[in-house]
């Protein structure tokens, strides 16, 4: 039980710093870890510990997420955007 709560939580960790990983300016938030790591453990397992194949695990199956986990992607990667365009603006 300890080593699946280990691995669990790892996954977790992995999972909200992938999909986060295009917003660089932004932490790991609680709310992301909470909203996707089920999805991410559903779609992605095969993944860990490889967290750029586990982003784009999550991105290629972000149709198949759920609805809070999909929100936070949009949400972050909105805000990623608009800090990519702040910072072509200021250039």
């Amino acid at each position: 039980m300890t080593r699946y709560r280990t691995i669990a939580t790892l996954f977790a960790f992995a999972t909200a710093t992938v999909v986060f990983q295009t917003s660089p300016g932004l932490a790991f938030s609680s709310q992301a870890q909470q909203m996707c790591s089920g999805d991410a453990m559903r779609l992605c397992s095969s993944e860990i510990p490889d967290i750029p194949r586990i982003t784009a695990c999550m991105v290629r199956n972000r149709s198949h997420v759920s609805a809070g986990c999909r929100a936070v992607m949009d949400r972050e990667h909105a805000a990623a955007a608009a800090s990519r365009k702040r910072e072509a603006a200021a250039q």
